[in-house]
């Protein structure tokens, strides 16, 4: 990364008290950045991140994406920001649809809205892998907003929108990982919905890299994919066994409300118009408006760059694998020390 993009900027980073905020502010503290504005509703953990940083060099805005008067009061003077306000969970909201509605697409328009007016020059929007192929609330809802991010992108010229989507992080807050070593402290069965269940496997600190790529290399509505290993439940399970020497029972216990068998970072039919980047996918969006009478009458021919990009179709990672990949995050590390 060129840090002299950033020198003298401001960043917001909206629902910045949640895993990847953290992980941004790590990575973009000790650079020349001008400020860091830290954009959630939990009180709490805004005060927990100012105690813990101690630095002028970062705001907290109390507010809500859904309130766009909240949004617009943390706006002025802003250069870029990194959009990660969401609702996460899958069972939430399978439960609580209109909830993921209000926060992941409402508050996505009113973050790009906003952003619009004050100027700013670009902006990185989060999504995920279930917005592929969508199966459940959370994912619909980030499909949606995906879809509002690319539609906004057509309407100003000054502020450039694009966006990323990437798998399951490990060790986020809410994630599997946790999970496991919690019932392997606990001396508890380790909970398995599938065993045959695939999902990506992304660090935080990937999750910036793919973030800042699309910073650096992104036009008004492209969405980015990196590429990512996998692995099974099953084989994730057992590596946290072996790394913590762990005899618990693997239980099964049946999938839950809205889960996949597998995730799919590139559909089909995106792979069609996708461009290979090395390490990444970049989907660019379809520039065509209402009026694109050759296109609708006749279609369009394109050769395809690859089949759908899922968890079961990239590299598997086995379990001496999974450990390496494991092994390397200092959330891991920092468990083995208190074990």
């Amino acid at each position: 990364m060129d840090s002299a993009i950033f020198q003298n900027k401001t960043l917001l980073i909206t629902g910045g008290t949640g895993s990847f905020g953290n992980a941004a502010l790590d990575r973009f503290i000790g650079t020349d950045i001008k400020e860091i504005r830290i954009f959630s509703r939990d009180e709490k953990k805004q005060d927990d991140m100012r105690r813990l940083y101690n630095n002028d060099k970062i705001k907290f805005y109390i507010g809500d994406v859904r309130n766009i008067d909240s949004v617009r009061n943390a706006m002025h003077g802003v250069d870029y920001i990194f959009h990660a306000a969401a609702l996460k969970q899958v069972p939430s909201c399978e439960f609580f649809p209109m909830e993921a509605v209000r926060t992941n697409i409402e508050g996505t328009d009113n973050v790009l809205t906003a952003g619009i007016e004050a100027g700013v020059l670009k902006i990185i929007c989060l999504s995920t892998d279930k917005a592929a192929y969508p199966i459940n609330a959370m994912g619909m809802s980030k499909a949606m907003m995906e879809r509002v991010f690319v539609a906004k992108s057509r309407t100003t010229q000054k502020t450039i929108i694009c966006g990323t989507r990437y798998g399951n992080v490990m060790c986020s807050r809410g994630s599997v990982i946790p999970l496991f070593i919690g019932q392997i402290k606990n001396n508890q069965p380790i909970t398995v919905t599938d065993p045959k269940m695939t999902r990506f496997m992304m660090s935080l600190e990937e999750a910036i890299d793919l973030v800042i790529f699309a910073f650096e290399n992104g036009a008004a509505g492209d969405i980015f994919v990196q590429k990512s290993p996998a692995c099974t439940i099953s084989n994730l399970a057992q590596a946290l066994k072996e790394i913590f020497n762990a005899k618990n029972e693997v239980r099964t216990i049946g999938t839950r409300h809205g889960e996949k068998a597998y995730e799919t970072l590139l559909t089909k039919e995106e792979s069609m118009n996708a461009i290979d980047m090395g390490g990444f996918f970049k989907v660019p969006a379809d520039t065509r408006d209402l009026n694109y009478g050759k296109y609708f009458s006749d279609g369009k021919n394109a050769p395809g760059l690859i089949g759908e990009y899922n968890s079961s179709n990239t590299t598997q990672l086995d379990v001496e694998g999974i450990k390496v990949k494991l092994l390397s995050l200092e959330y891991i590390q920092n468990e083995i020390k208190q074990r």
